[in-house]
C-alpha cells in the first residue's frame, strides 16, 4: 500500500487537507486538485502533486485520475446562499458524475465520497438519527442539501453498477484549519470575536475535524462497497456549544435566546432586502435558521461497529478551533507553495 498514488479533491479545504497529512503519513502519494487562486495554507510543507482541472470538464478529471489506485472526493460546492443555485447542482452533482465516470475508465480500485449528515433524515423527537433514518428529496432544506442528496443517488447507482466506491456522512466537524471558514467555523469565529449577542434553541452534532479525517481513512480501508457510514462525534445543544467556547475563549455565553420563529422572520428580510433586491449575500442565512428548528442529533455507532471509528473528546476540538481562529485565521490566509502541476491550465473545485 505505501507509495500508491491517491488522487483528493478538496484537499486544501477544512477536511481534505486533514485527509491528505493521514495520507502522507501513511505513505502514500498525494495528486490534489485546486484552483490556482485555492489558499493553501492548509497543505503547506505537505510535498503533493497539483493537477490543475475541473469538477465540470470529464476529460481533465480522467487525466487527474490515471495511475490511482484509490480516489477521494471531498470538494464540494458548501453555501447556504448562491446567487446562481444551478452552480451548486452543476459541482456537487455533475461534477460527482464526471468524477465517479473517469473512476470508471481509470480502473480506480477504491473511492470514498464525502456527502454530509445533512442528507440523513432529521427526528422531530430530538433523538439522534442514524443511516437509515428516512428522507426524501422534499425534506431537503436548500439547494446544498438537494445537491448531496442528489450527488449521494449518484454514487449510489455507480457503487450498483460496479464501481467500489464508500460513502461517508461527516456530521459539524470543528478544529484547526477551517480556513474559509464554514458556516460552524464562523459561529465560533464570530463568539470569539463578540459579534453573537444572541442564540437560538437548537442542536448539533460536532465532532474534531481530524476525527472526521480518520474515519476517512477507516472507510477506505474497512467500508463496504455502497454503504453510508456518519462520521460524529458528541450530541450538543447550541447552549451548550457557547458555553464551551466561553469556557475556552473568556468571553461570555449570550444572555438573549432568540424564538426560532423571530430568527425566521429575520432571516426572511434579510434574504428579501440583501439576497433578492440587492443580490448580496445575506447577513442571515435563512437555510441555516430553516435548519435550527430541530436539533440535529445523529448516531455514529455504525460506523463505530464496522469501521472502529473512535471520535475523542469534542472540546479538544473547539480548544483547537479557538487557538486557530484566534492566532493563525486571517480573512485571506494565502501562502506560496510551490507544486508540480500537470493538466490543462483551468479552475477546479
Amino acid at each position: 500500500m505505501a507509495g500508491d498514488l491517491t488522487f483528493v479533491t478538496g484537499a486544501t479545504g477544512f477536511i481534505g487537507s486533514h485527509v491528505v497529512r493521514l495520507l502522507r503519513q501513511r505513505g502514500d502519494r498525494v495528486r490534489i486538485l485546486a484552483r490556482n487562486s485555492s489558499r493553501k495554507a492548509n497543505i503547506e510543507g505537505l510535498d503533493c502533486e497539483l493537477v490543475i482541472g475541473d469538477l465540470k470538464d470529464a476529460m481533465s478529471l480522467l487525466r487527474c485520475v490515471q495511475g490511482c489506485r484509490r480516489v477521494y472526493h471531498i470538494a464540494a460546492d458548501y453555501r447556504l446562499w448562491a446567487r446562481n443555485p444551478q452552480d451548486i447542482y452543476d459541482s456537487n452533482v455533475a461534477g460527482t458524475r464526471n468524477l465517479l465516470s473517469a473512476c470508471c475508465e481509470a480502473g480506480v480500485e477504491k473511492v470514498v465520497y464525502t456527502s454530509t449528515v445533512g442528507t440523513i433524515g432529521t427526528r422531530k423527537d430530538g433523538l439522534p438519527s442514524d443511516e437509515d433514518s428516512p428522507v426524501t428529496l422534499d425534506d431537503m432544506i436548500g439547494h446544498y442539501k438537494r445537491s448531496k442528496v442528489m450527488a449521494e443517488q449518484v454514487a449510489g447507482e455507480f457503487a450498483a453498477a460496479g464501481l467500489p466506491v464508500v460513502i461517508v456522512n461527516p456530521t459539524t466537524p470543528v478544529g484547526a484549519g477551517d480556513i474559509k471558514p464554514t458556516p460552524t467555523g464562523k459561529i465560533i469565529l464570530d463568539f470569539i470575536k463578540g459579534r453573537m449577542p444572541a442564540y437560538v434553541d437548537t442542536g448539533l452534532n460536532i465532532v474534531g475535524v481530524q476525527d472526521v479525517a480518520q474515519g476517512h481513512i477507516l472507510a477506505e480501508e474497512r467500508g463496504r462497497v455502497g454503504e453510508r457510514y456518519i462520521l460524529g462525534g458528541e450530541n450538543w445543544s447550541l447552549e451548550e456549544i457557547l458555553d464551551a467556547l466561553a469556557h475556552l475563549s473568556g468571553r461570555r455565553t449570550p444572555r438573549v435566546r432568540i424564538p426560532w420563529l423571530l430568527a425566521l422572520f429575520a432571516g426572511l428580510m434579510d434574504n428579501l432586502v440583501l439576497g433578492t433586491i440587492l443580490r448580496r449575500k445575506p447577513i442571515i442565512p435563512l437555510e441555516g435558521v430553516k435548519m435550527a428548528r430541530y436539533k440535529m442529533y445523529a448516531s455514529s455507532e455504525k460506523a463505530r461497529r464496522d469501521l472502529g471509528y473512535n471520535p475523542g473528546p469534542v472540546e479538544q476540538a473547539l480548544r483547537d478551533a479557538v487557538l486557530y481562529f484566534r492566532y493563525q485565521w486571517t480573512p485571506a490566509t494565502l501562502t506560496n507553495v510551490q507544486f508540480r502541476t500537470c493538466g490543462p491550465t483551468q479552475s477546479d473545485e
